[in-house]
């Protein structure tokens, strides 16, 4: 980890534009500006995978977890490299301010990207084109094949393709990527042009001292380029159906758990490869992040597992994973591993020893800190650890005024004024988590960018368990022109987070 720092959550796809959801435009380098003089170390994203209608664009849910959203490409930058011509930016039809209309965003942005990526066509042979193609082949050739296949065969999950498409049989995949060259091609170039502007942007932020941090899901839906081009990695039957799926079981979010659907891993076929998919994984996030949160940690030592066809996830089990080999290995095979683990909700004994064995910083929530016995809440702020990253809130939380005006109980709300040592209203809430947050031994301190402003329920992301209505939150540029850079600076420094 850095030294005592703070920074900022803030989607990519939170970031206001023109083009109905943020991206790697101007508005992007705006925020690592306000970072900058606001003395902040870190920015926080989400997971940049691509994203689709059907589950909601989460950023959890993605065909592959090795590809970029090409959604949050940059049309002004490609305007800048000459892709596009500058009235090609103007819409035809204004985009809503505040949210993010996905429908409109994604036809904008592909009818944008088809052009920019035909001129560039025209171009090649690339030289940064061809040596991106050459480093990552191991997952985009699948990658674009796979997403143009989806296409082709009507959006069908690809266990009901052809049996040679669905089987992968060498001969049928050289037929095919020949049939649909061109469209895959152009699949691997907004790849390109995506890694490009994320490089450009990494860039930038590490010459003003800021580090990018990332987020790794710890799963991949079934129909994803993933599964489908490895299958002997997940726990499939004859059919090349999921025999069990993924979940967590009841807890603060849910009282009934939460039915992810993703398969669960093969762990046996994981050890046969020495685990090669994961440390390829692995080492792609350290590429375009300085660090990486690996969402639901707990589920590499020991995960929730849920025979397919369960309604809920009460019915599931717990499952051991090989952790030791598996993190034993993952040091071996990298000098460092600038990984944060997110070990929320139920942790168990052997999730708490693997962390302290290996060295990886867990999260705690100020959120959580004010109900049950204060004297072993571990998000309560006098018992949380320097080797940790401590939230007002996360992506999934409320946001903490919300939190105060929506949820949190009487108790909660009297005993933080009690930790305060004064009444705290609705609107001064957000700011008294920060001073909490920032003043804890927490060698890092992530503070969501609604709590910055003070926003209200709506400005939440998400809302786990809930199926529509999340992903779509994002700052107005009058937001962001208006963050508290100098109020954070000053709070900043006298906490000795600079």
């Amino acid at each position: 980890m850095l030294s005592r720092s703070n920074g900022v959550l803030l989607p990519i796809f939170s970031l206001p534009s023109p083009f109905g959801v943020g991206d790697l435009g101007p508005a992007a380098y705006r925020f690592a500006d306000f970072l900058c003089a606001a003395g902040q170390r870190i920015w926080q994203v989400l997971p940049l995978n691509p994203t689709e209608a059907a589950s909601g664009h989460s950023p959890y849910h993605s065909v592959s977890c090795f590809a970029f959203n090409p959604l949050l490409i940059s049309p002004e930058a490609l305007a800048a490299e000459g892709l596009l011509d500058r009235p090609d930016l103007q819409l035809r039809t204004r985009m809503p301010e505040g949210r993010i209309d996905y429908l409109a965003a994604e036809a904008c942005k592909r009818r944008l990207l088809a052009k920019a990526c035909q001129r560039f066509r025209q171009h090649l042979p690339d030289s940064g084109y061809e040596r991106f193609c050459a480093e990552n082949a191991t997952w985009l050739d699948d990658y674009a094949l796979f997403t143009e296949l989806s296409a082709r065969f009507a959006n069908a999950t690809w266990d009901r393709w052809p049996e040679a498409a669905r089987g992968r049989r060498s001969a049928e995949l050289k037929r095919l990527r020949k049939a649909l060259e061109t469209p895959v091609e152009t699949r691997k170039i907004e790849q390109y042009l995506f890694y490009r502007q994320w490089m450009n942007l990494l860039s930038y932020c590490r010459e003003r001292r800021i580090r990018l941090f990332g987020d790794l899901p710890i799963y991949v839906p079934f129909h994803s380029a993933d599964v489908w081009s490895h299958q002997r990695l997940f726990k499939l039957n004859r059919c090349h159906r999921p025999a069990a799926v993924s979940g967590v079981p009841p807890d603060y979010f849910s009282a009934d758990g939460q039915l992810w659907g993703h398969p669960v891993y093969n762990w046996e076929g994981h050890r046969l490869t020495h685990f090669d998919w994961w440390f390829r994984r692995i080492a792609h996030q350290t590429i375009v992040f300085d660090a990486v949160r690996i969402d639901h940690f707990r589920g590499l030592v020991a995960y929730w597992e849920v025979k397919a066809g369960a309604r809920t996830a009460k019915s599931g089990r717990w499952v051991e994973a090989p952790s030791d080999e598996f993190f034993s290995e993952l040091q071996r095979r990298f000098l460092s591993l600038p990984l944060i683990a997110e070990d929320l909700g139920y942790i168990t004994a052997d999730v708490r020893e693997t962390m302290q064995r290996y060295g990886f910083p867990g999260m705690r929530v100020l959120m959580f800190g004010f109900s049950g016995n204060p004297a072993d809440n571990p998000n309560a702020a006098h018992n949380i650890p320097e080797h940790c990253v401590v939230y007002t809130g996360t992506h999934d939380n409320n946001t903490a005024r919300g939190w105060f005006e929506k949820e949190a109980a009487v108790g909660e709300k009297r005993r933080l004024s009690l930790v305060s040592g004064r009444r705290v209203a609705g609107r001064e809430v957000a700011w008294e988590l920060i001073r909490l947050a920032m003043r804890s031994p927490a060698r890092w301190c992530i503070i969501p960018v609604q709590d910055l402003l003070g926003l209200a329920a709506p400005a939440r992301i998400n809302t786990p368990g809930q199926a529509r209505g999340n992903w779509v939150w994002r700052l107005t540029k009058r937001q962001l022109d208006s963050l508290p850079a100098q109020r954070l600076l000053e709070l900043t420094a006298a906490f000795g987070r600079t």
